[in-house]
């Protein structure tokens, strides 16, 4: 009985964090998460397939860092010429998390994913303890705009008030 409790409680957070994403107009989300690689074993309501390096790797559906998380963002061209690729600071919580999570998943690959479509993939070589995430490619300047509208820029954040 607990097992069908917990599932449901699960199951209802993800329906009203779905909706959540879509209470805006369509085009003026400035959505990012980082998803973890994991087995194809574990449950398939819980994990998608993806692409990664010419073979089909699951991550986990429920992201380990989402934009409630950022503290400030920084766009760069990336090397394809066509897009941008964006450092992300995140919050203190996130960066104490992230270190966690990387420590403990080393070898395994991140996916990133912005406004719905999954744009870069990198893997995890060694705990990440700075606080920063990178996405390295993918993010169109639109995407960089609307992220102007929630986070501020590396550098530019503003002083705390003593």
């Amino acid at each position: 009985m607990p097992f069908r409790a917990t599932t449901f409680l699960l199951l209802v957070f993800l329906s009203f964090t779905s909706v959540s994403h879509a209470g805006g107009k369509a085009g003026e989300t400035a959505n990012v998460s980082f998803h973890i690689e994991t087995e194809s074993s574990d449950n398939p309501k819980m994990i998608f397939p993806f692409q990664v390096a010419g073979q089909t790797r699951y991550f986990r559906r429920v992201p380990e860092v989402t934009a409630k998380d950022i503290a400030a963002f920084g766009p760069f061209p990336s090397d394809d010429g066509q897009t941008y690729g964006v450092a992300f600071r995140l919050k203190d919580n996130a960066k104490n998390r992230l270190a966690a999570i990387s420590n403990t998943n080393q070898g395994k690959w991140l996916v990133a994913q912005v406004n719905g479509r999954f744009v870069d993939a990198v893997i995890i070589d060694k705990p990440v303890t700075d606080g920063y995430l990178i996405i390295w490619k993918g993010v169109t300047l639109e995407e960089i705009n609307l992220y102007d509208k929630v986070a501020p820029r590396i550098g530019a954040e503003k002083k705390k008030k003593k």
